[in-house]
């Protein structure tokens, strides 16, 4: 069973890594900041349709502060969608902004609606810190998935991931008679994969989505990762396997009820094969971030010790042995993508 027991430390961005997000478009000069959001005179919790407490509180602000604010968000939203075009908020108004009450970074959430048609749209303000930038950069790069986030000194604002989270999956959805069971523990085991290669710890079910993709007569699914704090951090290999938290038990329940040994590893292969290739395809950029994760401090020395034996274990691999840092931990564990197709499965 995995469990993290303390709480994680938060890292600044180092000039290597901005450096990497300057040249990469990601660091952008915003007209505000996660700090000047924290200036609202009041606040009320946040109910969803069932009348339920979400732990999240809608903050207000002064009428002279709220008018800078709304535009300033606005302004943040043209950078994120559409490089800076501010003409595309022309029909845009900001609805609500919600202040996370519970967790390491307490996000903002921001709730954009166009006034033409009332579709709305989430992106998120949150406190930098290092491990999830690292964490955000290698989802872009290495899952099906692609990612849009800025930084900003000490800001971060992402884009909202759509699906279902996924312990309300687990809650509404898994047991009924539409549900694909074993398309869905197809993806957990290429989810469980991607996870422990690039080494994203944490996958319990409240920090995950699931997409449902109708396809013709099948239905399809796809689990995305929407927490990437615990980025390379944790010192034992435990971690970055989802399929060890009890809180997932349901999903791999299925898993063990329709997937054989022989199917797990076919899945397995076919996932790292994918990955393989992504991490070829992006082979310089990918060397420059390694590069700047190389350089920084985003873990505990002993937890670098500990987790580098334990892939060690895991692969067989003195070249983990030789690893002084975190990034080339990462590094090392994608060199086995090509060096091993297939891994040992943890005890």
């Amino acid at each position: 069973m995995a469990i993290i027991s303390k709480k994680k430390l938060q890292y600044p961005i180092s000039s290597s890594l901005n450096k990497y997000l300057t040249r990469y478009s990601r660091s952008e000069n915003l007209p505000i900041e996660y700090d000047d959001l924290l200036r609202f005179d009041n606040a009320i919790p946040l109910h969803d349709k069932n009348d339920e407490d979400t732990l999240w509180e809608t903050v207000y602000y002064s009428p002279l502060e709220m008018e800078y604010i709304h535009h300033s968000l606005k302004e943040i939203y043209a950078y994120l969608k559409s490089g800076g075009d501010l003409s595309v908020i022309e029909h845009l108004y900001i609805e609500r902004i919600d202040l996370c009450i519970y967790g390491n970074t307490k996000p903002f959430r921001i709730r954009i609606v166009n006034k033409i048609n009332d579709l709305f749209d989430y992106f998120y303000i949150k406190k930098i810190d290092a491990s999830r930038v690292y964490g955000l950069e290698l989802e872009h790069l290495l899952s099906p998935n692609t990612i849009n986030f800025l930084v900003n000194k000490h800001t971060l604002v992402e884009e909202h991931i759509q699906g279902i989270p996924g312990d309300q999956f687990i809650k509404k959805f898994i047991k009924s008679r539409t549900t694909n069971e074993i398309r869905l523990a197809k993806e957990f085991v290429k989810f469980n994969e991607r996870c422990f290669v690039r080494l994203l710890g944490d996958m319990h079910s409240c920090n995950f989505v699931i997409e449902i993709i109708p396809d013709f007569d099948e239905i399809h699914y796809r689990i995305r990762p929407i927490d990437f704090d615990q980025q390379s951090y944790e010192g034992r290999r435990v971690i970055y396997l989802p399929q060890y938290f009890k809180e997932n038990n349901p999903i791999i329940k299925l898993g063990l009820k329709h997937i054989t040994p022989e199917l797990e590893l076919q899945y397995q292969k076919e996932e790292r094969a994918r990955l393989s290739r992504r991490y070829q395809a992006s082979k310089v950029r990918m060397k420059r971030l390694l590069s700047a994760m190389g350089k920084d401090e985003i873990a505990k020395e002993e937890n670098i010790d500990n987790l580098k034996k334990e892939l060690h274990e895991i692969y067989q691999d003195k070249s983990f042995l030789k690893c002084s840092n975190m990034g080339e931990i990462v590094q090392t564990s994608l060199e086995m993508l090509i060096k091993q197709p297939t891994r040992k499965r943890p005890r």
